[in-house]
């Protein structure tokens, strides 16, 4: 009996995306309020539009932080420092309205619960080494590709937005080839997109790839469809927080939860999330075995709470547990 064929397409996102950037800004809150105080209370939400970004959400806590600065920190690491762009750290504005935790939420999490039920996965492959399914993994080697260049100065035409898309073919269970891929990637409007795509195809898409183990196909390789991409970022795209939940997870393999935890403190966080810390447990098997991979679906309230540590594309992030271990330590001297 021949082995089943098919093709499985997982898409990321650069650090630039309108999304991200309100990901990376909600994050950036919290792990600056944790920092100070470990027992804070945070769900912090992100819009970031042309020119403006806006901060709401509920946070309890007993230490200030200034916010607007936060925000204007997080948009500069990013890269967005030029009004050209159409956002601009120094130059958006950025409202805030935030209240306290609901007095009711609050009940559950004093008991030592949770503010709210819901549903979380974690699967694993051994397809890659970092144990994440190879179609997600290549798209995020790309995304952070495109920032790596964009940031050592290569290409200067590059812009902070951009988006990735790998197809792998798979016989049974096994990656075989790359079928085809997408890049997207905002630019100035200085450069023509033969020099776009013959830039991106040499120190982006090929090492990428090669690191991988695969060829690159020329002619299954895209790079920007629709034949221009200088409108980007916030000011092409509005951006909120935790609408990219299949990049921040498996790339739609195995399951998805319906929910995020970006700028949520871990008593609250539902969403999917492949960390690296130890709190988390593999759920795979051991490669070789019998079954090389599984799904496993817990309630959050049965299971141990999930570390918020997903791997933006300028760094992991710092994770909730680990900061709340330096808290703890730097009283104890």
């Amino acid at each position: 009996m021949p082995t089943h064929r098919h093709v499985f397409t997982s898409e990321s996102v650069t650090e630039g995306h309108p999304d991200k950037i309100a990901d990376q800004i909600s994050d950036a809150v919290l792990d600056a309020i944790l920092l100070e105080d470990p027992s804070a209370r945070v769900a912090c939400e992100t819009l970031v539009t042309t020119g403006m970004a806006v901060v709401a959400g509920e946070i309890t806590t007993s230490t200030y932080v200034h916010i607007p600065d936060i925000v204007r920190g997080a948009i500069t690491a990013i890269g967005y420092t030029d009004a050209n762009f159409g956002f601009d750290a120094q130059t958006c504005a950025v409202l805030t309205t935030i209240d306290r935790q609901s007095a009711d939420i609050a009940l559950g999490v004093d008991k030592g619960g949770a503010g709210d039920q819901g549903m979380m996965f974690g699967y694993a492959t051994d397809e890659t080494p970092s144990l994440m399914p190879l179609p997600i993994m290549i798209a995020h080697r790309l995304a952070e590709r495109l920032a790596a260049v964009r940031k050592s100065g290569e290409f200067p035409w590059l812009r902070p937005d951009g988006k990735t898309q790998v197809s792998v073919t798979y016989e049974g269970s096994k990656p075989v080839a790359i079928d085809t891929i997408v890049v997207s990637a905002q630019h100035s409007d200085m450069i023509d997109n033969a020099q776009l795509r013959a830039g991106i195809l040499a120190h982006v898409i090929r090492p990428v790839v090669h690191d991988a183990g695969f060829e690159v196909n020329e002619k299954t390789v895209l790079v920007n469809p629709t034949g221009r991409f200088v409108v980007g970022g916030p000011q092409g795209d509005a951006g909120l927080t935790g609408r990219k939940i299949i990049v921040d997870s498996y790339g739609g393999m195995g399951g998805t939860a319906a929910a995020r935890s970006a700028g949520r403190i871990p008593p609250r966080s539902i969403a999917p999330r492949p960390t690296r810390c130890a709190g988390w447990r593999r759920t795979s098997s051991r490669p070789g075995s019998r079954s090389a991979a599984r799904c496993r679906s817990r309630t959050r309230s049965a299971s141990p709470i999930q570390c918020r540590s997903w791997s933006t594309h300028s760094g992991p992030a710092p994770c909730p547990r680990t900061l709340w271990k330096r808290r703890s330590e730097k009283s104890s001297i």
